[in-house]
C-alpha cells in the first residue's frame, strides 16, 4: 500500500489552536476611576448631532465625541474657532468638519460618555468591559504641507497618561448595575435658550456620498 501523501498527513494532523488572549487589565494608577463632569447637550446641540451623517455619528459614539467636555484653556472659544478656521492646515478640515464638535481638537481625557451608557446600558459600559480606560499612546505627529507625517514627538515627556474614562456616573467595576433606564441617574435637561457650543462642521451635501469615519 503506497505511503500516504504529505497532504493527507497534514489533513489528519490535529489542528493547532491559538491560545485565548487574556483580557487587558490596566495596572497601577490607571485602574483608579477618574470621575469627570458630564456634559448635557442643549436642544440646539442635539439638532447639530442629529444632522451628522449616520456613519460619522457611529464614529462619534465609538470615540466618545457626541458629548465631549473641553478642558480649561486660557484661549477663549471664539479665538480657538478662528485658529482652527484660518491657521490650521487645510488637510485637517475634511475630517474635522465631519463630526458634530470636531475631531482633532479633542484630547483623550476630554471625551464624553460611551455609547452604551448613552443608551442606559450601564451594565455594558465600555470601560467596565475593558477593565480600565482608553489610554492615549502619548505620541503626536508633525505634519508636512501635504498632510503627511514627517516626524513623531512626545508631548508629555514625563510619560503621564492621558486617559478616557466614560463620564457616566455608573460603577466601572463590581456588580453590574441593573439595566433599568428609570434607575440610572439622568442629568437635568439644559434650558432651551442656552447657547450651543461652537461647531466647525459644515452642512453635508445631500447629493454627496456619506463620508468615511477617517
Amino acid at each position: 500500500m503506497p505511503p500516504s501523501s504529505g497532504r493527507t498527513r497534514a489533513a489528519t494532523a490535529p489542528a493547532c489552536r491559538r491560545p485565548a488572549r487574556p483580557p487587558r487589565t490596566p495596572r497601577g494608577p490607571l485602574r483608579t476611576v477618574i470621575r469627570r463632569p458630564r456634559r448635557t447637550l442643549t436642544p440646539r446641540e442635539r439638532e447639530v448631532v442629529r444632522d451628522v451623517p449616520l456613519l460619522n455619528f457611529q464614529g462619534a459614539l465609538i470615540m466618545g465625541l457626541v458629548d465631549p467636555v473641553p478642558n480649561a484653556s486660557p484661549m477663549p472659544e471664539a479665538e480657538g474657532e478662528w485658529v482652527r478656521e484660518h491657521a490650521w492646515p487645510s488637510h485637517f478640515q475634511p475630517i474635522e468638519s465631519k463630526y458634530p464638535w470636531g475631531f482633532y481638537r479633542w484630547s483623550m481625557c476630554e471625551r464624553g460618555v460611551c455609547w452604551n451608557c448613552l443608551s442606559h446600558r450601564c451594565d455594558l459600559c465600555v470601560h467596565r468591559q475593558k477593565g480600565g480606560p482608553d489610554v492615549d499612546d502619548n505620541i503626536d505627529s508633525v505634519y508636512g504641507p501635504t498632510g503627511r507625517t514627517v516626524a513623531r514627538l512626545i508631548p508629555r515627556a514625563d510619560d503621564a497618561p492621558c486617559v478616557w474614562w466614560c463620564r457616566c456616573t455608573c460603577p466601572k467595576d463590581g456588580p453590574a448595575p441593573d439595566r433599568n433606564p428609570t434607575s440610572a441617574p439622568r442629568p437635568e435637561p439644559a434650558p432651551v435658550d442656552a447657547a450651543p457650543v461652537s461647531a466647525s462642521r459644515r452642512p453635508a451635501d445631500a447629493n454627496l456620498a456619506q463620508g468615511a469615519l477617517f
